[in-house]
């Protein structure tokens, strides 16, 4: 992917090398590891989980602190990369949605404190709809290489992509009706959940970025399209579930398998059109 083609988002905030405080209702990073592994254990988003401790642990408290030694340089090639794709996105998103609100990418190494609570490097990337900001560890790029399988310079696009997806939903009120669907008790988790629906949604923007910035910039190159579809193979619930317990447990999807993850970053990459994204009213996932 020759990705030195775009250009940078100045929406970029760089905590790496930051500490942070004891947040989540009192627990040190080693507890939101733990609550973080069964979370994914359970099939549970950790975010929910750690957001419930922050709430039950009363105010959260946590404040950054100042750059430790051994931080990455300033503007390093990671940042250069994620500043670029999310500019990308920026530019895509701006001229298919009216008045447009880019978020704002956090970098973060270990831990950070976010509107949605305190969260370790073990959640992976996530957006916050609270703060309306993407956060990533991009240590989890080596995690998804070196353990997950999937890896490229494209397939950490896609990843950012995805959470610029969720982003997309808040703006456009899909995370707003969720809620509500939630509040009144529809289910969630599942292989045919809500939660499992507005994943593959993302994974379906995903797509229509990566086509419409095709588009502009002419910067995939061979095998870059496989790379994320051999990620989007990688973090399915099946995978993930299967390797951490042995069992595929249908009923606790929160993602969605490995083969609708594909399907869906396809329908948005082939074409181009968020009109395909409407995983809501699909009756087949």
């Amino acid at each position: 992917m020759k990705w030195q083609l775009g250009r940078r988002s100045g929406n970029i905030e760089d905590r790496r090398g930051m500490s942070v405080g004891r947040g989540a209702g009192g627990l040190g990073i080693g507890g939101i590891v733990i609550v973080s592994i069964i979370a994914l254990l359970m099939g549970k988003n950790p975010l929910e989980l750690l957001g419930l401790l922050s709430q039950q642990g009363g105010a959260d408290t946590t404040q950054s602190q100042p750059a430790t030694p051994g931080a990455p340089p300033a503007n390093d090639e990671a940042t250069q990369f994620v500043s670029t794709i999310l500019g990308s996105t920026e530019d895509v998103w701006g001229k298919q949605l009216q008045n447009y609100t880019a978020p704002k990418l956090v970098l973060f190494s270990g831990q950070v404190a976010s509107a949605c609570g305190t969260a370790s490097a073990a959640v992976g990337p996530f957006y916050c709809p609270g703060d309306q900001q993407v956060y990533l560890d991009t240590s989890f790029f080596d995690e998804m290489k070196s353990r997950l399988g999937g890896g490229g310079d494209f397939a950490q696009a896609y990843v950012i992509a995805h959470e610029v997806g969720h982003h997309i939903q808040n703006l456009t009120g899909v995370s707003n009706k969720v809620d509500a669907l939630r509040a009144h008790g529809e289910n969630m988790e599942g292989d045919n959940g809500l939660s499992v629906r507005m994943e593959l949604q993302a994974d379906c923007y995903a797509g229509v970025w990566a086509n419409l910035a095709q588009q502009q910039h002419q910067w995939l190159e061979a095998g870059d399209v496989e790379e994320a579809l051999n990620t989007a193979t990688a973090i399915g619930d099946d995978r993930l579930q299967k390797e951490a317990r042995g069992t595929v447990v249908p009923d606790s999807f929160t993602h969605g398998t490995s083969a609708q993850r594909v399907r869906w970053f396809r329908n948005g990459f082939d074409s181009g059109d968020v009109g395909h994204c409407d995983t809501f009213a699909a009756k087949q996932l």
